[in-house]
């Protein structure tokens, strides 16, 4: 089984400040974590492009990557950073790693729709799914996974698709662009009552929101995925799965407050590949959502990649 591993340089030079938690290191941590347990041999690696004009309209609309595009001519121009809103700020260098973040989900959906791998990680940074259709929030930018879910379907004419969110955070980006998109099954659980204080009513009848209370435990997680994901995608029988993989929900993650360990994350990708392999010919594409816990983002990371493998 081939796993291929996206990720790039540009993806490092994005940078908000000393001190913000969706920093660099979050790559060097997984990427040092790979090389110490030797799972980096299992994984193949490619570089992706930058992301086209035509690949960000798949979700945003003309008017804001207008707007953001001259917002960052500015950062660049001035050398200093730039502020969005409290948390999201913009360097010299995030405009490239923003399209190049967006370049890999794009890749991948292709690497994998050709044949070139059954399933693919993008160790991308910045991450995706709080910037809505047309505003940035929550430390992104451009919707990632939105992006290669629309790009299977309207470019490469797949019939359905699911997008499964286990961030911590509620994928209310995610969920503003693809709510009543009958063509998209959406499935997410997320801590209640934490930004972005949004899910607990569905926006779309193609959504299964699953809002978890603070300090609960995997296993009632894993129980909660049965009865209500499980039966979604069942029904929906998708042909390709796309995930946003956060593992703020782990318990040493100290922006949330949910209990999950690298096992649980383990067991969610096994159940996610069971239902790939019966009706996607397997094809996963997984992009890097939150984790701010270097130690135990790089540890679920590496669970989530030894399932995807089967190592």
């Amino acid at each position: 089984m081939t796993t291929a591993f996206f990720t790039h340089p540009d993806c490092r030079r994005h940078d908000m400040g000393p001190g913000h938690p969706e920093c660099p290191q979050r790559l060097d941590a997984i990427e040092d974590h790979l090389l110490a347990t030797g799972l980096d041999i299992a994984l193949t690696r490619f570089e992706p492009p930058l992301a086209r004009h035509a690949d960000l309209m798949l979700a945003h609309s003309e008017g804001y990557l207008l707007e953001l595009d001259e917002f960052m001519k500015q950062a660049v121009e001035t050398g200093e950073h730039k502020a969005l809103d409290p948390d999201t700020l913009v360097c010299p260098h995030t405009w490239q790693a923003a399209l190049r973040s967006a370049g890999a989900a794009v890749a991948a959906t292709d690497l994998v729709l050709d044949g070139g791998a059954e399933n693919a990680f993008c160790a991308i940074r910045p991450p995706g799914h709080h910037a809505t259709r047309s505003q940035t929030m929550g430390f992104c930018f451009f919707n990632n996974i939105a992006i290669a879910a629309r790009h299977a379907l309207d470019v490469r004419g797949l019939e359905r698709v699911a997008i499964v969110d286990f961030d911590v955070h509620h994928g209310n980006g995610t969920e503003d662009i693809v709510a009543g998109d009958e063509r998209i099954l959406m499935v997410s659980f997320f801590q209640d009552q934490l930004y972005p204080f949004s899910g607990g009513v569905p926006l779309g009848a193609n959504m299964v929101n699953l809002p978890i209370p603070a300090y609960t435990r995997g296993g009632e997680i894993r129980e909660l995925i049965e009865a209500n994901w499980m039966p979604a995608l069942e029904a929906f029988k998708p042909q390709m799965l796309f995930i946003s993989a956060g593992f703020d929900a782990h318990r040493e993650d100290e922006l949330g407050q949910l209990g999950l360990v690298e096992a649980d994350y383990e067991w969610i990708t096994r159940r996610l590949k069971d239902v790939a392999d019966r009706h996607c010919g397997g094809r996963i594409v997984s992009c890097l959502e939150g984790g701010y816990s270097l130690s135990s983002l790089a540890r679920s990371v590496a669970a989530h990649l030894r399932a995807l493998a089967d190592v």
